[in-house]
């Protein structure tokens, strides 16, 4: 189920955990292996012709219309909506190309699994939102299971006019919100401390949280079904045609073409080229990596050619501790001015929670180990505050994850290049991609099905601007 959520923010669980499947072996399956052993005998025996077996029924195929780097949600979402959207029926062969199977280190699985309308830009509004609907009908449209609820931040003096601005917009938008006086917090969570709160803002619905890894193997599911093809191996190459051409300004660019993917496969020398006519870079906190690799941002400094996706990946720490006094069961997801946030975990009074480090504070990335002490220093301290009742929590467990960090302005990556005319993006959202990932899904599929964005406008998010300066200025980045 999913709960609210309250800005300072507060919210709920939406999936429930997937049922695997499990299949029998039979006489078939016993003769086929058998077969197998019997030729490679065969071929081995003095006076026998020598032929070398190769098994490459993990490899991917030679060919696919469509290649999607990175199978967490964002790379499954693009999937399922080509799929969806395509006309006919399976005209469009999808390959999705993961190098990690087992997704121990995915931005996906590693999440805290929030989802909030709270944003005052309105096109993070309008995905929060399809998204919000997306997983509402999960059960059609991915056969798993789910729930729901909402959120919950706080603003101090300083902020109260930015967070009712902030409200306006997203009322304006559809989003079911309300602000909150002190008073007004104080009676509905008598848990809070209040101190310094000049406005909450709490999401009424459509706001909380989900579990992650329900919806990536409900999507994973749903898209074999439709007939999208895995690979598990890493994209080390891209192929690729050349043309000039110049722009408005007159300055002259080179055009290129992917026309084949080399994937390597995981534990072995072996890679297979793929030829393809569409590459869709959803890697992730690594698709700057897969976006070198294709030459963006091979050119002049300043130049559009010289322009580079300015994606990376950040380390980010979850932690999870109990509180045998602490907030009860219709707690929302709580963001605090200060940049801390939690939720509830099931219903033994565990709670996850963590916060973003400032630029000074970035931990190195290069592996997942968690620091505790920045538990202590700079997460329990302002949560002790405002909810009192923490001040005797106790830390359990603590992960680490990456985030897909735009360092230009946090925001996703969405649509083509200039310049690599067949590579589309979907990355870059810097910790709220997961939760918009349906939405981000929808426009990558149509631009490229149609060539603009059809259900939500997302031009703001192109990667023209990043050449233009041009920002997206979003206030509510957590």
């Amino acid at each position: 189920m999913l709960r609210r959520s309250l800005q300072l923010a507060l919210g709920r669980d939406v999936l429930g955990r997937g049922l695997g499947t499990h299949r029998g072996g039979s006489t078939l399956d016993w003769n086929g292996k058998m077969s197998e052993i019997k030729k490679k005998i065969q071929s081995v025996l003095p006076g026998g012709a020598w032929t070398q077996l190769h098994d490459t029924s993990y490899l991917p195929p030679e060919h696919s219309d469509v290649v999607i780097v990175g199978g967490g949600v964002m790379g499954l979402s693009v999937a399922y909506w080509l799929k969806r959207l395509e006309r006919p029926r399976g005209a469009i062969r999808v390959l999705v190309v993961e190098r990690d199977h087992t997704y121990s280190q995915a931005s996906t699985v590693l999440s805290v699994g929030g989802i909030r309308q709270q944003f005052s830009v309105p096109e993070n509004i309008q995905l929060s939102l399809f998204s919000i609907d997306f997983l509402r009908n999960i059960n059609v449209r991915a056969k798993t299971s789910g729930g729901w609820g909402g959120d919950q931040s706080f603003s101090p003096e300083r902020g109260a006019a930015q967070l009712a601005r902030g409200i306006r917009e997203q009322k304006q938008e559809g989003a079911k919100v309300c602000l909150m006086s002190p008073e007004q917090l104080r009676n509905k969570f008598p848990w809070i401390n209040p101190e310094g709160v000049a406005l909450a803002s709490y999401g009424m619905e459509h706001e909380g949280w989900f579990d992650p890894w329900s919806l990536l193997q409900g999507l994973r599911r749903k898209v074999q079904s439709m007939g999208v093809l895995f690979c598990q191996g890493e994209v080390t190459r891209f192929v690729s045609s050349s043309s000039h051409a110049e722009t408005p300004s007159g300055e002259e660019v080179t055009l290129k073409r992917v026309h084949e993917v080399h994937v390597k496969i995981d534990h072995s020398l072996e890679y297979q080229p793929v030829e393809c006519a569409i590459v869709i870079n959803a890697a992730g906190a690594w698709s700057g990596q897969i976006a070198e690799l294709a030459g963006v941002g091979k050119g002049p400094p300043g130049t559009l050619q010289g322009t580079k996706l300015p994606v990376e990946p950040r380390k980010r720490y979850v932690y999870l501790w109990n509180c045998p006094q602490g907030p009860g069961l219709e707690t929302p997801f709580v963001i605090d001015a200060s940049g801390a946030y939690f939720r509830r975990e099931g219903l033994g009074n565990n709670y996850l929670g963590g916060c973003s480090p400032t630029e000074e504070e970035e931990p190195d990335p290069e592996n997942l180990e968690v620091d505790h002490e920045f538990f202590q220093d700079k997460v329990w301290p302002p949560l002790a505050q405002r909810v009192p009742a923490f001040e005797s929590l106790k830390v359990r467990s603590a992960w680490a994850g990456y985030y897909d960090y735009n360092t230009f302005d946090q925001n996703g990556v969405v649509g083509p290049h200039p310049l690599v005319v067949n590579m589309y993006f979907a990355t870059g959202f810097s910790g709220h991609g997961l939760q918009q990932a349906p939405a981000v899904g929808r426009a990558v599929a149509e631009m490229v099905l149609h060539g603009n964005f059809q259900t939500i406008n997302l031009s703001p998010f192109l990667f023209n601007r990043f050449h233009l300066g041009e920002k997206v200025h979003e206030h509510n980045i957590i």
